[in-house]
């Protein structure tokens, strides 16, 4: 059965292989969590969505359903909500998996809608995760994310000290992540930030300012530790 089911998931994950370790009491309570997650999937037809085998967690919600479009296999765990009030769309792509609690959120305002959210294939993003897009965010594919992870593509202005902030408005420059890249839990990224590809970002980093290809970087604010040299 163990080997039935492993090349049932290599339709999704190629590289996927059960720990010889596992033990069958535990497999089977896996299966009945992914088919009762599959069955969950189903319900995307109700917004006359195909699912393209779709895994839902418990408690997923969406808003605004007809700007948010995904791939094959998309995965998310429980109480994920996306809410897609955007000037664009949000676009996850083929075999992208998003962590428990996670919030995908364009922009909450409806008086200054925010741009875009797009997800590469083959991403994973840990649990309580929160993805803001006001001024449009894009992850590259093979990007891998650890929990509690944070972007923030917009910044209130503050200029003028006889207003209220929340008044003043805001800017937008947006953030760029780009692929096969591996960030650590907690870390947050700020607007206006563009990480090259295969960069790592220690946990609990701050991102202020962009970084090119094959960067590590950590620290408060964040800054360059190595290059990783092909």
């Amino acid at each position: 059965m163990k080997s039935v089911i492993e090349n049932i998931i290599k339709i999704r994950n190629p590289h996927f292989r059960f720990d010889e370790a596992l033990n069958t009491a535990a497999l089977v309570q896996f299966v009945f969590i992914q088919i009762s997650h599959l069955m969950r999937g189903l319900r995307l037809l109700l917004f006359f969505k195909n699912p393209k085998g779709a895994l839902l967690g418990r408690g997923v919600r969406f808003f605004n359903p007809s700007k948010i479009h995904w791939g094959k296999f998309m995965k998310m765990g429980d109480y994920v909500y996306i809410s897609a009030l955007a000037r664009q769309e949000v676009r996850i792509g083929d075999h992208v998996g998003i962590g428990a609690y996670s919030r995908i959120i364009v922009s909450t305002s409806f008086n200054e809608i925010g741009e875009f959210i797009r997800i590469g294939n083959d991403v994973g993003i840990g649990e309580f995760a929160y993805l803001g897009g006001a001024g449009g965010l894009e992850i590259g594919n093979d990007t891998i994310i650890g929990q509690y992870f944070s972007c923030h593509p917009e910044n209130h202005t503050y200029e003028d000290p006889s207003a209220p902030i929340r008044t003043q408005g805001v800017s937008r420059k947006g953030i760029r992540i780009g692929s096969n890249c591996w960030i650590g839990s907690k870390v947050t990224v700020l607007d206006g930030v563009q990480i090259g590809n295969r960069c790592v970002v220690g946990a609990g980093a701050v991102i202020t300012k962009s970084f090119p290809d094959h960067s590590i970087i950590a620290g408060v604010p964040a800054r360059l530790i190595k290059t990783i040299h092909e």
